[in-house]
């Protein structure tokens, strides 16, 4: 007499199955954690960085000075005086006149200290300060 070959798993397959992605998914979740907050800090410092060395070096190059902290980002998108900044591009500096904004949806604040700019994000908590993952980001300590 012959018999049938049964094609379904056995309990005990099925356990081993579970166990070893249980054991797969502990060694690699720990490693993920934190990784997105990380990766948005590096995008906020690369944003930072483009936008210095993109629109706001064009308008100094065209105008001889960075906006003011007043004038802020905006000037990069609409002249704000057209007086002060005659040599103003047309377009604007940016690209459909947009400001950008950090990975949080937050505006970038804008400093000009007598020609030392400084471009911070307030990070994820959206408040001044904090520490760790909640730090305020600022473009000079971007690596």
């Amino acid at each position: 007499m012959r018999t049938k070959f049964r094609g379904a798993f056995t309990l005990i397959e099925l356990m081993i199955v579970i166990v070893i992605l249980g054991l797969l998914a502990a060694m690699v979740v720990p490693n993920l954690v934190g990784k997105g907050e990380e990766a948005k800090q590096k995008i906020v410092c690369v944003n930072m960085k483009s936008l210095y060395d993109g629109p706001l070096d064009m308008f100094k190059v065209d105008n001889g000075v960075y906006p003011t902290t007043e004038e802020g980002l905006a000037a990069l998108a609409k002249n704000p005086d057209e007086n002060k900044y005659s040599n103003y591009s047309k377009k604007g500096y940016l690209k459909d006149g947009k400001i950008p904004k950090d990975s949080w949806g937050n505006d970038f604040i804008y400093l000009n200290n007598e020609g030392k700019v400084e471009l911070v994000s307030l990070g994820a908590d959206k408040k001044e300060g904090g520490k760790d993952e909640y730090a305020d980001i600022k473009m000079s300590e971007c690596k």
